[in-house]
């Protein structure tokens, strides 16, 4: 039997015979690296001096590195959740209807930016802007049509909304009521996560301390209301958009993470009794064992951040769990075929990492939203990848690999270190300029060298073609804003504006005490006051956040 000792000389051995092969076949290039930085050795060996259980442990088990159920796909498949929204409520219903059809076990729903800013469709600074990037919902009316002849308690639903997120989340619960679904029998997640708004992404509406509350407010209401509900979704994914690596997205995010927790600790909320339902959003990039060790990197730091700093007792405190969005921004508008390649390897790095749900992004996202037929492509490569290649049969098939461990333990030190300089820094809300800076620094280098060539994406800067014409992209008929602004003057003169009047000062009363305001949104919602009406009492009450600008 080989000991430690053994295995040490044979790899010094063998090291000297690469120097002199490396001489005759030199490498292609001067270092190998991953998109964090770190340096990727010819080969790996057994890892020594590390404990098992404390490093990895057993599926389903603390520190959840293998990943947080003990049979994973063995049982249940991840959730097929593919994002979708454009134009009104009722083309939106129509492709969930078409999802669905085509097998897909979850809704996602994407939101215009007025909506997501807090503005009604026939605000002035919604012009040109209603149904582009996702669907407009002005009131309760619209979320109706939206989940028309879609059971609630039947489906999980997730909503990529932030700054407004409570006010959505209430229009849900009212459509719920509608049906005759009890709060306490809905599925699904909101997005909720401000922080990462004034880091990476900029749809914010007010500044960080009401903001906070009202994720506190989510998290206190849906801990009576809605125990099956996941209250924020602490997104990586947009920190990783804007140009991060994979080291600092799990450190920005997780210290967001331990933000949302301190709030909560300190409006009186027992950490077992929230903690349980926060979930967390990744990006699946393209650089594919280093995702695959991100996403067990951020498992185990993640459960070790509650248990250490916070006490929690709960596994399900302690276990991260995360939906997976494949890399928007590595998609190319030329030979937009090739993002299918992409895509389907980016989702292998997510269900290999673990994931609990999907969306697979579509090949003509870096020119429109997607094309029915994309959108099925998209769909058909997470059903291969569950079906057909075996992957799912196993948990954890790449743990063990020397190369995994190894950068499973690397990105995880180098995640610490930047959540240690947050923390001295006095936490994210304090740290935002910091991690903007990283991240543009981080943005920058990725972008010089694709432009250098160091890098190379195929079709962009290498292996590239005379560009063809694009057919069958998705267009959002202009018009929509119209049919919208209409919709929502028939919708005022036949409410009850009494009502209405009356429940947005009972909204302005609240909001200017410390009562949760939750039950007043749902009561806004009920009456069919609008988005732009809710959030404007809530604009008089808090004011709204300037950021200053960074060159």
């Amino acid at each position: 039997m080989s000991s430690d000792s053994d295995l040490r000389q044979k790899f010094e051995t063998w090291q000297a015979g690469l120097q002199a092969a490396t001489g005759k076949r030199p490498e292609r290039k001067p270092r190998f690296a991953t998109d964090s930085g770190l340096d990727v050795d010819p080969v790996y060996t057994p890892l020594t001096d590390r404990d098992y259980l404390d490093n990895l442990g057993l599926p389903g088990e603390y520190p959840f590195t293998r990943g947080v159920q003990a049979n994973m796909y063995r049982g249940r498949l991840w959730t097929m959740r593919q994002y979708a929204g454009f134009g009104s409520a009722a083309e939106t219903n129509r492709r969930f209807k078409y999802l669905l059809g085509q097998g897909q076990t979850g809704l996602s729903v994407a939101f215009d930016l007025p909506t997501q800013i807090g503005y009604d469709s026939d605000h002035p600074l919604a012009a040109g802007e209603v149904g582009k990037v996702g669907v407009a919902i002005d009131s309760l009316a619209d979320m109706e049509t939206l989940f028309d002849g879609i059971p609630l308690d039947q489906v999980s639903t997730s909503m990529t909304i932030n700054s407004p997120a409570a006010v959505l989340l209430a229009m849900y619960i009212a459509v719920a009521e509608k049906q005759g679904v009890a709060p306490a029998r809905l599925n699904g997640t909101i997005q909720n996560d401000i922080l990462k708004e004034y880091v990476a992404r900029g749809t914010y509406i007010f500044p960080p301390a009401p903001s906070m509350r009202l994720i506190t407010d989510i998290f206190s209401y849906c801990s009576r209301e809605l125990p099956n509900w996941n209250t924020i979704s602490i997104s990586g994914y947009h920190i990783r958009e804007a140009g991060s690596t994979a080291a600092q997205e799990i450190a920005f995010t997780l210290a967001n993470g331990i933000a949302y927790v301190e709030a909560a600790v300190g409006c009186g909320l027992p950490v077992d009794k929230f903690a349980p339902r926060l979930s967390f959003f990744f990006n699946a990039h393209l650089n594919f064992f280093e995702e695959v060790a991100k996403f067990r990197a951020a498992r185990r730091l993640w459960a070790r951040i509650m248990r250490e700093r916070f006490g929690a007792d709960d596994p399900r405190s302690t276990a991260l769990r995360f939906h997976t969005q494949t890399a928007g921004c590595t998609l190319t508008a030329q030979q937009p075929d090739t993002n299918i390649m992409r895509v389907a390897f980016q989702a292998l790095s997510a269900v290999l990492g673990g994931t609990q749900s999907l969306h697979t992004n579509s090949r003509d996202e870096a020119m429109a939203l997607p094309s029915e037929e994309s959108v099925l492509i998209a769909l058909r490569t997470q059903q291969v990848i569950a079906h057909e290649t075996g992957v799912a049969d196993t948990v954890d098939p790449l743990g063990g690999s020397y190369f995994v461990e190894s950068l499973t333990d690397r990105l995880a030190a180098k995640a610490g270190e930047y959540i240690e300089k947050i923390d001295a820094l006095g936490g994210s809300a304090a740290a935002i300029e910091y991690m903007q800076k990283e991240i543009h620094q981080a943005a920058y280098r990725y972008q010089k060298d694709i432009e250098s060539g160091e890098k190379t994406v195929v079709g962009l800067n290498k292996f590239t073609m005379p560009p063809t014409p694009v057919t069958g992209l998705l267009r959002v008929d202009p018009a929509v804003q119209e049919r919208e602004n209409a919709k929502l003057a028939s919708l005022r003169l036949a409410r009850d504006n009494g009502a209405v009047e009356a429940a947005l000062a009972a909204l302005k009363e609240a909001a200017g005490s410390g009562d949760n305001l939750m039950p007043r949104f749902v009561g806004c919602a009920r009456v069919y006051a609008t988005l732009g009406e809710i959030c404007g009492v809530l604009r008089q009450v808090f004011g709204e956040y300037r950021q200053q600008v960074m060159f």
